[in-house]
């Protein structure tokens, strides 16, 4: 990847940050955050597949875009749809509390570090729309399986818990039923089911494209965030805090992560 690019990249997905923070600070709502970037990684994964050099394999760049922006288009309108209907994401809610006065300035920063995530993500895209294997291939077949697979799995679990958000009665009940029976966080799972696509287009076993192994980093980093930092701890702690007991009851049932068998 050429410097310019990359340093084009940073600065644009640093602005798109900045953006959402002065969005944050005007409507006072969170999930706007989130739906600018999802937008943002879409928008500049696309960019980031045709820009020159042109890639050897124009196929392989235009699934690369496609993907990431049928990606971007789905997460990135269902946040906003969830953001414009009011109520404030409960991870950014107990940072508020956490931070108190120093809430604007620490969200500046934090969503700087948003922004270098979705470097990771948008430089790996561009490894992927560069591999000069020939198009297409086993591992690209296998790869838009997989992330038609994710992106429907992803959606299914949101509509799902919508729709037991609608009938819920009980404040502490959990949605156990279809894709959140078998893990606590499907949506997060097949987020970062997505990701896993991006090392599969880039990666050329024939060694014409040594650099195509970091888009490694993609999967890694998303599992780590989603898993581990950003995603499920924070939730789940709030969760804990608010519902106590019938939380830690449903843990013991529900894998956290990846989908399971049940322990009943």
């Amino acid at each position: 990847m050429e410097i310019a690019h990359f340093v084009f990249l940073a600065a644009g997905l640093s602005l798109a940050m900045t953006l959402a923070w002065c969005v944050q600070r005007r409507t006072g709502s969170s999930g706007w955050i989130d739906a600018i970037w999802s937008f943002s990684v879409g928008g500049f994964g696309v960019l980031s597949a045709f820009a020159p050099p042109p890639a050897p394999q124009e196929g392989r760049a235009l699934l690369v875009a496609c993907l990431v922006g049928l990606w971007a288009l789905r997460l990135g309108s269902h946040i906003a749809l969830r953001s414009s209907r009011g109520g404030e994401d409960p991870r950014y809610a107990d940072l508020a509390k956490q931070w108190g006065e120093a809430f604007p300035r620490r969200l500046l920063l934090f969503l700087q570090v948003q922004a270098l995530a979705a470097l990771v993500l948008v430089a790996a895209l561009r490894l992927a729309a560069t591999n000069p294997a020939p198009f297409p291939g086993p591992a690209d077949v296998l790869a838009l399986i997989i992330a038609l697979i994710a992106v429907a799995g992803e959606s299914l679990a949101d509509a799902q818990l919508q729709r037991f958000r609608r009938r819920q009665s009980d404040r502490n009940s959990f949605c156990e039923s279809g894709l959140w029976r078998w893990s606590r966080h499907p949506n997060y799972f097949f987020e970062w089911l997505f990701w896993l696509t991006c090392p599969l287009l880039a990666i050329d076993l024939s060694g014409n494209h040594p650099c195509g192994w970091l888009a490694l980093a993609a999967p890694a980093l998303m599992y780590v965030l989603l898993a581990h930092v950003s995603g499920v701890p924070p939730l789940e702690a709030h969760m804990l805090a608010s519902r106590g007991e019938s939380f830690r009851a449903l843990q013991r049932r529900v894998n956290a992560f990846f989908p399971g068998p049940r322990h009943e």
